[in-house]
């Protein structure tokens, strides 16, 4: 489940172009965490793969990781 989630972060991370602090891992946290998200307010449709349906996952964790990296890179610039 955490590989899984972890690989829907990568790609999330991938497909918006974003890194968010930390790097990789910071995606790969943001889409384990959208993952989870995904599946709760969307619902288990689609295919799914280790507890996750992998499309409204995917969704969740790029949405997860475009509105992340906006908050913390705009919090960083503020603390500069």
């Amino acid at each position: 489940m955490v590989i899984i989630g972890g690989i829907i972060g990568w790609l999330a991370g991938m497909i918006t172009g974003r890194d968010i602090p930390f790097g990789i891992v910071g995606n790969i946290i943001a889409g384990f965490v959208g993952s989870w998200l995904g599946s709760l307010i969307l619902g288990n449709w689609g295919p799914v793969v280790a507890g996750y349906a992998i499309i409204p996952a995917l969704i969740d964790a790029i949405v997860s990781v475009f509105i992340l990296s906006l908050v913390l890179k705009s919090t960083c610039k503020a603390s500069e």
